[in-house]
């Protein structure tokens, strides 16, 4: 049983929000948060004016809609299915009827209840035309990645908030006498691991190639087909790969659907299938002009090192022979992990890469609310020299003051400065 760090997040929807959906890829562990808030409400501090499910499982009551019974019920009549129910309602994959979100609307508005409806999703519903009613203002919405790092060792530093932080002596303690070397082998173990919690229990490679192969199948057969009406199911899990090579790169549509033999149009459909499963994630460009960053091209990048490993064939052994794959899978390693944390930051920046036309680029940038950025740049080798800040020192003039610092996270041990605001870091703050 792993200690989620969005716990804290949800418990703080559920105080003052009518409705929450946590939603995230299958088998992250969302229903396992929901059913495990109640029985450790009592070393909460839960106001006693909030009607919820973190108060007692009793005044909860939990549906699934993978129950066929349930979901044709809320199908059918959806505000007749709601109105069953007394109290607190948990509804598990509530993405199988986009029918009940106008009845949830209705029911906020005749009893605006903080906690009154839990929802988990397997499918971004903002990505979903059929459920397109958001609910705005009434509705919160957090995302459960696959296990961060940190929530795998148990040590619960939120490293995007440590990067916004006053300057680098602020980081944990014994950091600047050095952090405990970062084996090779050690870090390809991370990366072909992924965060999804089955695959970390399953003792050799080969169990948990099997399980991803599981995975990507249900998932095709019970979420994609759900959403959309399409032919040809058996092209996603090539796409995937597809993509899976070229992660942490520009996308370039065009180039794979030549090499997937697809139609751009059916292409672009397919990829808004995967990112509405959250298999898919893409980093739009960063720019000061803001209307910029909408037409230049985006960074793809997959859910989880894990699904990406096992859809490429990775193991240890290719990984040490071709170090050509090794810095693809730990940028995208580095990207999620960040992402992971920002759900759960007090910050709460977006996540963005940064390129110029003539090619100088920064592998991720924050940017808070109030437009500061921090830039990060992943390299992956023990030592670091001054024209690994080059993209970093491009970024700081583009922003002037509101460059909050750069760091190149790497395989070393020591913190090291490269000059106002820039520092090499090792890449073991993710997990220390």
């Amino acid at each position: 049983m792993y200690t989620r760090f969005l716990q804290s997040a949800l418990l703080d929807a559920l105080r003052d929000s009518p409705v929450v959906l946590l939603n995230g890829a299958r088998q992250t562990g969302k229903t396992t948060l929901v059913q495990s808030l109640p029985s450790r409400s009592s070393q909460l501090s839960v106001p006693a004016s909030v009607q919820g499910p973190v108060q007692e499982h009793a005044k909860a009551t939990y549906l699934t809609l993978d129950d066929a019974g349930f979901l044709a019920a809320a199908r059918s009549d959806p505000a007749g299915f709601l109105s069953g129910f007394s109290g607190s309602i948990i509804i598990d994959e509530v993405q199988h009827a986009p029918e009940l979100f106008p009845a949830l609307k209705s029911a906020v508005d005749r009893q605006r209840t903080p906690g009154r409806f839990l929802l988990t999703g397997s499918a971004n519903i903002l990505l979903l035309p059929r459920l397109a009613e958001s609910l705005a203002g009434r509705m919160q919405i957090l995302t459960l990645w696959p296990l961060a790092q940190g929530e795998i060792a148990g040590r619960s530093t939120n490293v995007v908030d440590l990067l916004f932080a006053p300057p680098l002596p602020a980081l944990p303690a014994g950091l600047a006498s050095g952090l405990p070397p970062v084996e090779r082998q050690d870090l390809m173990r991370r990366l072909l691991a992924g965060g999804y919690p089955e695959p970390l229990t399953r003792p050799s490679e080969a169990r948990r190639r099997a399980w991803f192969g599981s995975y990507l199948t249900t998932i095709l057969q019970r979420d994609v087909r759900d959403m959309a009406n399409i032919e040809g199911l058996t092209a996603l899990p090539r796409l995937l790969a597809l993509i899976a090579a070229r992660a942490a790169s520009l996308l370039n549509l065009s180039d794979i659907s030549r090499a997937a033999g697809l139609p751009y149009t059916t292409l672009t459909r397919y990829m808004s299938l995967l990112e509405a499963t959250f298999l898919v994630q893409l980093i739009p460009a960063w720019s000061t002009n803001l209307s910029t960053r909408l037409v230049k091209s985006p960074k793809v990048i997959l859910n989880d090192t894990g699904l990406m490993a096992s859809l490429l064939g990775l193991n240890v052994e290719r990984l040490t022979q071709d170090g050509s794959l090794f810095g693809p899978l730990l940028e995208n390693f580095v990207a999620m992990e960040v992402k992971k944390h920002i759900a759960w930051s007090q910050v709460q920046p977006q996540l963005f890469h940064f390129r110029t036309q003539t090619g100088v680029e920064v592998d991720l940038v924050l940017e808070n609310a109030a437009g500061e950025i921090v830039g990060l740049e992943v390299k992956a080798s023990a030592t670091v020299s001054a024209a690994d800040f080059k993209g970093l020192r491009a970024l700081m003039e583009a922003r002037g003051e509101r460059f909050v610092r750069g760091v190149v996270l790497y395989t070393g041990q020591q913190v090291i400065p490269f000059g106002e605001r820039l520092h090499a870091v090792p890449i073991s703050l993710l997990w220390i």
